[in-house]
């Protein structure tokens, strides 16, 4: 019985498997075909409208700064986790589309056949059915949602003024995740706590991810652990055991609760690195897209703190300082009386912008409702900013903190120093450096390079410290730091004579002799003056500047109560015609600048002056007769400035072969410029190994009846950076002969036999002027100067090229790593008519900024490709010989276009 119960039960599953595959081989055929199509299609429809939500959430994301509802993103990844199963169905080699046709066929066995049928079938029906739900569930009317706030605190400010610019250059560098740290800095009183502030309180009102806005005040003082506490109260880190903590547990905590999530740190008015480490914040980068914004009133901190984003907060422009003006005098005040409004004007620009005081002061102006008053005011500005009703006490405190944080008191004399110039001025930095030497201030350095290295270097930590504005070679000193500087050189006002400065105020004759008596410094620059016919016992004055003024005469004894003068600035003054004898008395003196004067002698006397290093005879032209012997008894001279002076080779008895004689006994001189007038003065020059070294500026000049001059000796000049030559009206040729290691090369008579290379020379050398040289044709030897910045040539009739091409080829051939003009950023060609070509090369435009091209009519094409049309460079000439240029392309031509401008001479 055992074994029938058992076949049966065997043959009921048999008989039930073929009754179900009988059912299933009738009822799937059709339905797994069909359900593959509808499969197919419902995915294809469901990844459309998949995209459709993704584009609406991501156009919240960006457009609306919206967060995306977690339910549509829950449907966004089963989604696509739906695409993959079934293109993994569709993909199995047991599942594919030609194995469900085939099944579809009844092919293969009875029992396997309808066990994979309805296998499959089955999948496909589960996987249809999931794929209809996700449809219907994929229908939103909101798929993103406003952010709540960040947690943010709400700072007092008031409306501000010409900032939209700043904030949103900042807001806009927030909201890019590859910048992480953000400094601002400018100097004090510019706005940069009510900028910081701003951005804080537009977290509150603008949509935002983050977590955390923390606002911390540093201050001068920087202590660590005095952050960690702010931070801590903010961030909830505080309990009953904080106060018991270490710095290191408490940067732990800090630590713990930042690193999860998303904060702004605010830090307000820091003057040195903050180690972020140190005090438990994670560094803001792309991973955790956090962010640091600080304001200092120093770049270097910027560059210390790591910045990915420095921003300059600059004083308003005038448009938006004379609108913030109004607006704290007042209309009421403003329109009273028809005058006033001129007269604020003038005391709205003495503030040059800076908001702190225009505000100070329009403020203080508010209450001043007649002509008189605003007058007054104007007065006391010019002549004594610090007496103004709240600059004393208000402002120039605050920018004092600026002083105080520099570096070390040399620093701090020589940003006092700069208040002697006057108000806008540019003060050339090589000047101001020399002046900084007279003066003993810098340390003592075997040569005069040694101290312009230190002085370019305490500039630049004077306008890293927003104190001085640099503008290439020059500086500038915002006229309220100037005001400042004067206070603060004037012991805050105590010792007013300290520093007696009275630049552009018109005078017509010198001040009262008597507060001379206690002035350590003294500026009268920029007046009227004619004559300086008395003196003063002035036993403190080490610096006096008397530049462009009309003087006329100096009395003999002026300078004879002076024993501590050691600068002594006079130039710019065409009038003065002869230095007074009493002038010997100076015997201090280490720095006088005679330059652009109407200096027709020097007088002998001067001879008495041997601590003299800096002596300045440029553009004096004249001077006709320097006494043997005044010029070798300079024993301690360091720098002698000589370019354009005299007008003829014969100002010393002897000529100019007798001074430069003199120039040789001159064992110590470090910086020289020149113009030599003869070929034999000039040859013996070269004889000098001294001159050759020291020379910086060299102008040959008037070389009559030389046809062809060896400018070869050259070559040895390492410091020359400037020369010029002029009216040679015979020369027709500037040979270069090249000799290195047994090799020769000449230019531009073209290369002698040599296989060995040659270098480069001339590597100083960053301007050539050539001027008034009719029979010159070319310029060839301008290839071997790899650092040139400007080329000069003007009226220079015969000039058939620059460069010679036939004779550049040749050079190529003997010159090694020939790199010509890579460093050029101004060309100037004027007066030309017969030069056809500039180079045969396309210019290198890395630094090319100006072509200005004058009446060279026969000039058809300029050494230009497309790519110099990127570099913004600027193209001057005359309209007509632009409409006749030659181009490459004319596609280069017009990328051109909006380089030229028409010039007119």
């Amino acid at each position: 019985m055992g074994n029938i119960f058992s076949i049966s039960i065997s043959c009921d599953g048999i008989l039930s498997g073929c009754w179900d595959c009988t059912v299933g081989q009738a009822a799937y055929p059709c339905m797994l075909k069909s359900n593959l199509h509808d499969l197919q299609t419902a995915i294809e429809e469901l990844a459309d409208q998949k995209n459709d939500v993704q584009r609406r959430v991501e156009n919240a994301e960006q457009q609306q700064h919206l967060k995306r509802l977690d339910q549509v993103q829950r449907w966004i990844s089963r989604v696509e986790a739906m695409e993959a199963k079934v293109s993994n169905l569709v993909r199995d080699k047991d599942n594919s589309t030609q194995k469900v046709e085939k099944l579809c066929k009844f092919g293969g066995g009875l029992f396997s056949n309808c066990k994979t049928q309805y296998k499959v079938g089955k999948k496909l029906t589960k996987l249809l059915v999931e794929v209809n739900t996700l449809q219907r569930r994929g229908v939103f009317e909101v798929v993103a949602e406003r952010v709540p706030a960040a947690i943010v605190y709400e700072r007092s400010t008031e409306p501000t003024v010409g900032m939209d610019s700043t904030f949103g250059k900042v807001w806009g560098y927030l909201e890019e995740e590859q910048v992480g740290i953000i400094g601002l800095y400018g100097m004090g009183g510019v706005g940069k706590t009510t900028l910081l502030t701003k951005i804080n309180n537009n977290f509150l009102h603008t949509p935002n991810d983050f977590d955390l806005v923390i606002w911390i005040v540093v201050s001068k003082d920087l202590k660590l652990e005095n952050i960690q506490d702010s931070i801590g109260e903010k961030t909830g880190c505080c309990d009953d055991t904080w106060k018991d903590k270490d710095h290191l547990r408490k940067a732990e905590d800090i630590f713990r609760v930042l690193k999860s999530k998303k904060f702004a740190l605010l830090l307000d008015d820091i003057w040195e690195r903050v180690d972020l480490a140190k005090i438990g914040v994670p560094i803001p980068d792309r991973q955790n897209t956090s962010k640091l914004v600080f304001k200092t009133r120093s770049e270097e901190v910027c560059s210390r703190m790591g910045a990915h984003k420095k921003i300059k907060v600059e004083c308003l422009a005038w448009d938006r300082a004379w609108t913030l003006f109004q607006e704290k005098v007042g209309e009421e005040t403003l329109y009273i009386h028809p005058d006033i409004p001129k007269l604020a004007e003038i005391v709205a620009k003495e503030c040059d912008g800076l908001p702190l005081a225009l505000i100070t002061i329009g403020r203080a102006m508010a209450c001043k409702k007649t002509p008189q008053e605003w007058n007054h005011a104007i007065q006391v500005l010019k002549r004594s900013a610090s007496e103004f009703s709240g600059m004393g006490d208000e402002v120039f405190p605050l920018l004092k903190f600026s002083y105080d944080n520099l570096p070390s008191e040399k620093v701090r004399s020589c940003f006092l120093y700069c208040a002697l110039f006057p108000e806008d001025f540019l003060i050339h930095k090589r000047r101001l450096i020399y002046c900084w030497v007279g003066e003993e201030i810098l340390d003592e350095y075997d040569d005069i390079t040694g101290a312009q290295n230190q002085g370019y270097d305490i500039i630049g930590t004077l306008v890293n410290a927003c104190l001085l504005e640099g503008r290439e070679d020059y500086v500038r000193m915002h006229d309220v730091i100037r005001d400042m500087a004067m206070w603060l050189a004037c012991e805050c006002g105590k010792a007013k004579e300290n520093f007696l400065v009275h630049t552009g105020a018109h005078l017509i004759e010198a001040p009262d002799f008597e507060k001379w008596k206690g002035a350590k410094r003294m500026s009268l620059m920029a007046n009227q003056i004619e004559n300086l016919v008395e003196g003063s016992i002035c036993p403190s004055l080490s610096t006096l500047f008397l530049t462009n003024n009309r003087l006329k005469m100096i009395s003999e004894g002026f300078f004879q109560h002076m024993p501590s003068l050691r600068v002594l600035d006079l130039s710019e003054n065409k009038g003065i015609t002869h230095l007074p004898m009493g002038i010997s008395k100076l015997q201090s003196l280490q720095y006088l600048n005679l330059s652009q004067t109407g200096i027709r002698d020097l007088p002998i006397e001067l001879k008495a002056l041997d601590k003299l290093k800096y002596l300045n005879l440029e553009f004096t032209s004249k001077l006709n007769m320097v006494p043997r012997n005044v010029i070798s008894s300079f024993l301690m001279l360091r720098v002698l400035r000589m370019y354009d002076c005299g007008s003829s080779d014969d100002i010393l008895f002897g000529g100019e072969e007798a001074l430069v004689e003199e120039l040789v006994c001159l064992k110590h001189l470090d910086v020289l410029t020149i113009t030599i007038r003869c070929v034999s003065a000039f040859k013996r020059f070269f004889t000098s190994l001294n001159l050759l070294t020291c020379t910086q500026v060299l102008c040959l000049e008037s070389f009559t009846f030389v046809s062809s001059l060896d400018i070869s000796p050259l070559t040895n000049m390492k410091r020359l950076d400037i020369l010029n030559i002029c009216d040679c009206e015979s020369m027709e040729d500037l040979k270069l002969d090249l000799v290195q290691d047994g090799a020769a090369a000449q230019v531009p008579n073209g290369p002698c036999n040599s296989i060995t290379m040659i270098k480069s020379c001339f590597h100083s050398l960053q301007r050539v002027s050539v001027y008034e040289c009719p029979k010159l044709k070319d310029l060839t030897w301008l290839i071997f100067a790899p650092n040139l910045v400007t080329i000069d040539i003007h009226d220079c009739p015969e000039m058939e090229q620059i460069i010679n091409c036939g004779q550049l080829s040749k050079v190529e051939e003997v010159v090694e790593d020939l790199s010509s003009f890579a460093k050029l950023n101004n060309l100037i060609l004027i007066n030309l008519p017969q030069l056809k070509s500039i180079y045969a090369n396309a210019l290198p435009s890395p630094y090319l900024k100006t072509i200005v091209v004058f009446n060279c009519p026969q000039l058809r094409q300029l050494p230009l490709d497309s790519g110099a049309s990127k570099r913004n460079i600027v193209i001057e000439g005359e309209e007509d010989w632009w409409n006749e240029l030659e181009w490459e392309k004319e596609a280069t031509r017009n990328d051109f276009l909006s380089s030229f401008r028409n010039l007119k001479l």
